[in-house]
């Protein structure tokens, strides 16, 4: 009986001791992003010298330029204008634009357009529209695809507005037979830049001018930016003329096409284009949903791909894997590092405060390094928006970053209050439930008012977090998959 007795004391501490280890391995499983994160941006460097430049000629293909449109109006005469004075043989260029069933001014645009630029610019109709990007770029392909005419193909948004080398920056990569597509830097480039668009400078920052180096260093592109991807004719022949209609991910689909056929997908930094992006988190929020619900179809799509170098040494390998899917599933790491570390703040307060003190170090280094590296790749650009690059997490988290690090420095950082430390914990989960009620806020009347103050608050990163976790639900109960496109008014600066 005594045995006994003792015994019930050890296997307490044994379940105490068991639980105390999976409450650590959720908070190490929620530093894979942040390690994922800084792994890449430690490639970006090399991109100077492993690049595909060695590789390019001088190469001026026949290119046809496929515009998608439905109600563009405003934005396609700058578009147009801007492509016609490109700093490229004027004979080998020509831009057809596909217009999805337009109700605006846009055929009496381009009916003006084509007078201007007579079998330069052509405009193509479809009379049944609303199916979406992906139908309405495969009616243009069909056409052009049709004439022998074409050598290369320049996939670009309506409101994209190119720098006058960029296509020759691109098409010079095509020399390079075993290089299937190129796609350019998009910058965000409106001219009354406010915080949101300056927020969103900057995602583009580090997702494009710094992410895409280091991809190109690793030998695999995640995605070609749906406005400014060119083509060769053989790789558009090769993965079946056409774009892929099954996913809200068709720019990904292609990229991944192109890259399991066998040909490489390169990004060029310095052809750089402007694009007008969504002025209001609401809009921001349809856009970046339909992305995210993309990636997760994506991911689906390709299972037998991820972690398999047999199937392709890039996308197959360890370090696309663990880039890919510390993103898509960085709120899961987010929601367990909040479980571990209240679950250990319950069990043992001083083992949660050493855990989150030595935890709290990667991400702010990470932070800082990203930062700066991103920064440095385009310092014109970096320069303007380093506010938003700081506070990308939100002022709170900001501030519970900065206790963290440097309590000495702030009144609540060396405090023992429970409210104040469960807060801190919790705050990696209850920001995405204050970025849904952000743009809940947004769409009422006095809510708009506010919306831009709240967005500091809560920051742009928690924000796309949420839209990922509407993602998950979205795919989840098997929404339809429609197309909300993003309004245009023409605000990129010319």
């Amino acid at each position: 009986m005594t045995d006994v007795l003792t015994a019930a004391p050890d296997v307490a501490e044994i379940g105490r001791g068991v639980l105390v280890a999976v409450l650590l391995a959720f908070v190490a499983f929620g530093a894979i992003p942040v390690v994922a994160g800084l792994a890449q941006f430690l490639l970006i460097p090399m991109h100077a010298v492993r690049n595909h430049y060695r590789e390019t000629g001088p190469y001026l293909p026949n290119v046809a330029v496929l515009v998608p449109a439905w109600n563009e109006a405003a934005v396609l005469t700058a578009s147009v204008d801007r492509l016609m004075g490109l700093d490229y043989p004027p004979e080998r260029l020509r831009v057809f634009v596909v217009d999805d069933a337009s109700t605006d001014e846009t055929p009496a645009v381009m009916a003006r357009l084509g007078e201007r630029f007579p079998g330069r610019v052509v405009h193509l109709r479809r009379e049944k529209g609303g199916e979406g990007k992906a139908h309405t770029l495969n009616h243009g392909l069909r056409e052009v695809l049709a004439d022998d005419w074409m050598e290369a193909l320049l996939i670009m948004d309506a409101d994209v507005i190119y720098a006058a080398d960029s296509l020759r920056k691109m098409t010079r990569h095509l020399a390079d037979p075993t290089v299937g597509a190129v796609t350019a830097y998009i910058r965000e480039g409106s001219e009354d830049a406010h915080g949101l668009t300056r927020f969103i400078g900057f995602d583009y920052l580090a997702a494009q001018a710094a992410s895409r180096r280091a991809q190109n260093v690793a030998g695999a592109m995640a995605c070609l930016a749906g406005g400014a991807q060119l083509h060769s004719r053989e790789n558009l022949e090769a993965i079946g003329g056409q774009i892929d209609t099954s996913s809200l991910a068709e720019d990904t689909v292609t990229t991944f096409r192109t890259q399991l056929a066998g040909r490489r997908v390169v990004f060029e930094p310095h052809a750089r284009v402007l694009a007008e992006e969504p002025a209001g988190i609401d809009a921001l929020w349809k856009q970046r949903l339909r992305w995210a619900r993309g990636n997760v179809q994506i991911t689906s799509m390709y299972r037998h791909l991820w972690f398999r170098k047999s199937v392709h040494p890039g996308l197959g390998g360890f370090f696309f894997g663990v880039f890919w899917f510390a993103i898509l599933l960085l709120p899961v790491a987010m929601l367990l590092t909040s479980i571990g570390l209240v679950g250990l703040y319950l069990l043992d307060s001083d083992l949660a405060a050493t855990v989150f003190g030595a935890a709290v170090f990667v991400p702010v280094a990470t932070f800082v390094f990203m930062i700066t590296m991103t920064i440095s790749v385009d310092p014109r650009v970096g320069l303007k928006v380093w506010r938003e690059a700081l506070l990308f997490p939100g002022v709170i988290s900001f501030a519970v970053l900065t206790g963290a690090t440097f309590p000495m420095l702030v009144p609540w950082g060396g405090g023992d209050s429970s409210g104040w430390t469960l807060f801190v914990y919790s705050w990696l989960v209850l920001c995405v439930p204050a970025a849904f009620l952000l743009r809940k806020l947004e769409l009422t009347r006095w809510g708009r008012r506010l919306a831009p103050l709240g967005l500091y608050l809560i920051g742009f990163g928690p924000i796309m977090c949420a839209i990922t976790v509407d993602a998950y639900v979205k795919e989840y109960r098997g929404a339809a998959m429609t197309w909300d496109k993003t309004e245009k008014t023409g605000r990129v600066s010319v």
